[in-house]
């Protein structure tokens, strides 16, 4: 099996870059993805994600069994390394991730193209919702940055988190300029209005 036939995800691909630094056990992965907030990029809401990637990533022989670890008064640990194929499957990864935009089915356009089923009153109040929770995160990641620079982190260490800041200020300045449309009576619909251009556009 070819590096780019192997099967792919955020969490995997994060796991493998981790262990491109040094071998280390699970709960080590988990501390420092949780340290470097990188729970924002990858889903790590079950505990045992972090291990079923593991096992994954074992059966496919992209990782392997460095040597194990008995803390006193700690369970036995697993410390994984990464393999050649490991690292050639990683390469060929980020290749595929970086240059080439993939599909993705995210659910707010889904969302968005339904619109036409509520009423623009509740559309309203619930776009207003959602610039409450965006500005919320923009505001958490402007917090970020100011602790990265008081760190002086390099800024290769948070390229992902200045990426997800302009696309949460691009949606937030959608959805504000789309609440005003909405407020402002320029957009807006109803069934009767809906039917006719349903009628139109099929008749047409």
């Amino acid at each position: 099996m070819t590096p780019r036939a192997r099967r792919r995800s955020p969490l995997s691909v994060q796991v493998l870059q981790l262990l491109d630094e040094e071998p280390m056990h699970a709960y080590g992965m988990q501390r420092l993805i949780a340290e470097r907030h990188k729970e924002r990029i990858v889903n790590i809401a079950q505990r045992n994600s972090i291990y079923q990637t593991l096992d994954g990533l074992l059966r496919g022989n992209l990782i392997e069994v460095h040597r194990t670890e008995r803390d006193p008064g700690r369970p036995e640990r697993t410390v994984y390394r990464l393999t050649e194929s490991g690292r050639a499957t990683l390469d060929a990864w980020l290749r595929t991730m970086l240059s080439a935009p993939a599909q993705e089915f995210p659910e707010f356009p889904v969302a968005i193209a339904a619109i036409p089923s509520l009423t623009p009153e509740l559309t309203i109040e619930l776009l207003a919702k959602r610039v409450c929770t965006l500005q919320e995160k923009l505001d958490r990641a402007d917090d970020d940055t100011v602790e990265a620079e008081k760190l002086g982190l390099p800024r290769l260490f948070s390229l992902e988190h200045e990426y997800l800041r302009v696309l949460t200020e691009a949606e937030l300045r959608w959805v504000q300029e789309v609440l005003d449309d909405l407020r402002a009576g320029r957009l807006t619909w109803d069934r009767q209005w809906l039917a006719e251009v349903n009628h139109r556009l099929s008749s047409g």
